[in-house]
């Protein structure tokens, strides 16, 4: 069965969660285009880059399972090549509960799968998404 390409949106962006949990980096670096930018807002509302590639050897380091973002899919938009996809999200370690925030991603279409250019997130403590509205992307 052919998939919506609402669902193939969603199955590239659960694939970088995916990676994540299993801190599996290879598959993480997959999950983006040779040129995308990985960026996060601080607590301090500025804007921290951080290269794909240092992020996948920090996953590498974390043990399987360890790190676990859960996520659900607010809005997505897709023009052609180009698709826009909200998800808020909260962030366990270890099984504790860390943070929260929302991720914002860009991707683009690359053959028959989506591949990240660009996300940016935000980060907290409060003010997040009920537990139960969250799934681990499998």
């Amino acid at each position: 069965m052919a998939q919506s390409p609402e669902d193939a949106v969603k199955a590239g962006v659960n694939k970088l969660f995916v990676a994540m949990r299993t801190g599996d980096s290879a598959l993480l670096l997959s999950c983006f285009t040779p040129t995308a930018v990985l960026q996060t807002i601080t607590k301090q509302n500025s804007v921290r880059t951080e290269s794909v590639s240092a992020f996948a050897g920090s996953i590498s380091k974390i043990p399987a399972g360890a790190a676990d973002e859960r996520i659900t899919f607010s809005h997505i938009h897709i023009d052609g090549p180009l698709a826009s996809v909200w998800t808020p999200y909260r962030f366990y370690f270890k099984g504790q509960f860390s943070h929260c925030g929302v991720n914002s991603f860009q991707l683009v279409r690359d053959g028959d799968t989506w591949k990240i250019q660009f996300l940016i997130d935000t980060r907290r403590k409060d003010d997040c998404v009920p537990e139960e509205s969250v799934t681990s992307p499998q």
